[in-house]
This record gives C-alpha cells, structure tokens and sequence, in this order.
C-alpha cells in the first residue's frame, strides 16, 4: 500500500468515525428538545447543527471510501474500520461520558490487534 493510499484510507476512517460522533451528540440534543416541546424528533434532527455537521462529514467519509476502495484491495482496506471502533468507543466514553466496561475495552484491543495483524500481513 501506497503512503497516499494509506493516509487516503484514515482519512476515510476518521472522518467516519467523527461523523457517527457529531450524529451521536446531534441526537441526544434532538431527542432532548423534541422531549421538552413534545416536537417530532424527526424534524428536530433535520434541524440540529451537530446532526446535519455530522451528515456532512460523514458524506465526505463515504466519498474518501469509495476513493479508498479504488486503490486498495477490500481484504485490507475493510479491517481499518476496526480503527474506527476504537475511536468511536474511545470518544463515546470520553467525550459523551458514556459508560465501558472491562470487557468492551478488552474486545477493542483484540480488534485493533487484528488490524494489525492484517496490516503486517500485507507487508510481507
């Protein structure tokens, strides 16, 4: 894999794992408004900055994936996506205090030791 295909295929993954993030926070806003003015949360959504931010970035995700998946085989590029579940863990519990355990800590490093045995893999 290429050095540009490589920061290519991060970009992709960061930028799907910052967009999952602003929706998250873009839908407890809603979902808390819509609970206070008894409003659909539907519409709320379509008009919360963090949830329509979070579309947009994670549009732009999807564009860098498509982009990614032209240059680099699906066997490689699709474990990277582990990245993105640690980060999206690592920010749920940091950013929006959602609660992890042992065990879900536990299970992201095994994943991210399996993205990087796939990637050594594909050195060889």
């Amino acid at each position: 894999m290429t050095l540009p295909s490589l920061v290519l295929l991060l970009f992709a993954v960061l930028s799907s794992a910052a967009g999952q993030i602003m929706l998250k926070h873009g839908m407890q806003a809603a979902a808390t408004a819509a609970g206070k003015t008894g409003g659909s949360l539907a519409a709320r959504a379509a008009t919360t900055p963090w949830v329509v931010l979070g579309l947009a970035v994670f549009a732009l995700s999807a564009v860098a994936w498509m982009s990614t998946l032209a240059r680099v085989p699906l066997s490689v590029a699709y474990p990277f996506n582990a990245l993105g579940y640690l980060l999206i863990v690592l920010a749920g519990s940091t950013l929006l205090h959602e609660r992890t355990s042992v065990w879900t800590w536990a299970g992201s490093i095994l994943v991210v030791i399996g993205l990087l045995t796939v990637f050594l893999g594909q050195r060889n």
